[in-house]
């Protein structure tokens, strides 16, 4: 049986608890305040119950230890502002409290570090700063890690030239060849972009004369230059097919190689690119049929500036943006939401103002509500083309108004906006400046032995001993209470 020196075991017995190598004193019925909890439900027969010194040892954080411990006592549950987010939770999680417990008053501190893990678990994900997987981590992608010839130790040939192809073409900065392969990739997506916006310049594009007999009189005719349609020149037809053999040469490479056929076939970007890629192969078809006189043919063709968006993979900052802008996407739609209102709402205003006061119908600019949503759109964006414009006084007070709330409207959520941005890239330069290899901690082996009291005393040594024993529990426990009183009264 445990000797317990300090007197009582009621309810209103006081305890020690030491966190950490702090000392905390309270009284048995403050813990019995919350249910359910770790702190209510201590016994002597725990294992982290020391008997020779009557105290419980908890190798846990001292400081969030004691706003749990004030929660206990006063029932309002504060955040400590010297802890992280993600520690304090581990704490509340380890003592049984839950995190809807804290305070209003410290809950946007307490949010903040809930955010900071949130942005960068999506930073995570995007896996900006990979420069090279890992071997196992690559197999693991492939799903090759419970593969019984890599458990042997030996994977075919073919798996292995796949792993280096894909690091190759989807690792940009992994190796020398890969960075070549960006650059050539890069390269030839400028190219047939400045090709696109270069075909539609004048100089570069040739004209089809067509001639018409015209019959003067009976005897003598003339020939009539009529104009037909343009061509490009040649050359940016050689230039096209060599960029587009590129692009179907990599496309069909990174499927092959693709550990996940399925995810491939659904990233935004890869659909661009093999769109872009078929059409103009769909297009050359066309022109071999002679049926490529459809102007709608060259406005799908435009697709190909879509290619841009591939170099998003590979600059983070890029990412950074997108990533930002899809994390505010719904401040972004309320935005776009009262911008309608307003718009529709000060477009009906001010056609019917300009049709009511205007002296002479002819001179009103706004001739049915479309014009006015035209105007208001230009007008509350801030950009103010000049094509339409109200003459009377009520349509000009009506436009200076729609200006005024397009300032509001438009500016009053930007800075929630910016701020997510500045979030991602502050986040994202301090990653950058992390070591690329961190030590990890090991889980250490527990051998905490449960302690306990001299209960036999069968001759007088054992008795001297238990005595000394007791003086100096006794010493020691008075010695705290004296220390406790003297850091009351201080």
């Amino acid at each position: 049986m445990a000797v317990n020196l300090l007197g009582n075991s009621d309810i209103d017995a006081r305890i020690i608890l030491n966190v950490g190598g702090t000392r905390f004193e309270t009284l048995k019925s403050t813990l019995k305040k919350l249910p359910a909890t770790r702190l209510s439900k201590l016994t002597e027969q725990l294992s982290y119950y020391d008997p020779i010194l009557n105290e419980y040892f908890f190798d846990r954080h001292p400081g969030v230890f004691s706003q749990v411990l004030n929660y206990y006592r006063t029932g309002k549950l504060h955040y400590p502002l010297n802890v992280c987010g993600p520690l304090f939770e581990d704490e509340l999680s380890y003592w049984g409290l839950q995190r809807e417990d804290v305070e209003p008053c410290c809950w946007m501190t307490y949010t903040k570090h809930r955010s900071t893990a949130e942005t960068l678990l999506i930073l995570d994900s995007l896996e900006l700063d990979t420069v090279r997987s890992s071997q196992q981590e690559v197999i693991k992608k492939f799903g090759w890690d419970d593969n019984f010839d890599y458990v042997q130790g030996h994977l075919p040939k073919y798996k292995k030239l796949m792993m280096i192809i894909w690091q190759i073409f989807e690792e940009p900065r992994s190796s020398t060849i890969a960075k070549v392969i960006t650059v050539i990739s890069i390269f030839f997506i400028l190219v047939s972009i400045l090709s696109f916006v270069l075909q539609t310049l004048s100089m570069f594009r040739i004209t089809d004369i067509d001639f018409v007999t015209v019959y003067i009189n009976k005897t003598s005719t003339d020939r009539t230059p009529t104009l037909s349609r343009q061509h490009v020149h040649p050359s940016f037809d050689v230039v096209e097919w060599i960029c587009n053999t590129w692009f179907i040469f990599e496309i069909m490479t990174r499927f092959i190689v693709s550990p996940n056929k399925k995810v491939f076939c659904k990233s935004t970007l890869n659909i661009i690119d093999f769109l872009a890629t078929f059409w103009f192969y769909f297009t050359w078809a066309l022109t071999k049929l002679n049926v490529n006189d459809n102007e709608a043919l060259d406005l799908l063709s435009t697709i190909r500036i879509m290619r841009l968006f591939k170099l998003f993979n590979h600059h983070p900052g890029l990412k950074v943006i997108i990533t930002s802008m899809s994390y505010s996407s719904s401040v972004l739609w309320l935005l776009i939401f009262f911008i309608l209102i307003a718009v529709a709402i000060f477009a009906s205003l001010i056609y019917y103002a300009e049709r009511m006061t205007t002296k002479h119908p002819e001179e009103n600019m706004f001739g049915s509500i479309p014009d006015a949503l035209w105007f208001n759109i230009i007008t509350m964006s801030t950009i103010g083309y000049g094509d339409l414009y109200p003459k009377t006084m009520l349509g000009m007070l009506i436009g200076a108004v729609a200006t005024v709330a397009g300032v509001l409207i438009i500016d009053l959520p930007m800075p929630i906006i910016v701020e997510s941005f500045a979030n991602f890239y502050t986040h994202l330069r301090a990653r950058s400046k992390l070591p690329k290899t961190r030590r990890k901690v090991g889980i250490a082996e527990s051998t905490t032995t449960k302690r306990t009291p001299i209960t036999a005393m069968d001759n007088g040594q054992n008795l001297k001993l238990l005595g000394q024993s007791a003086k100096t529990s006794m010493f020691t426990n008075k010695t705290m209470v004296n220390n406790n009183i003297m850091s009351s009264v201080a």
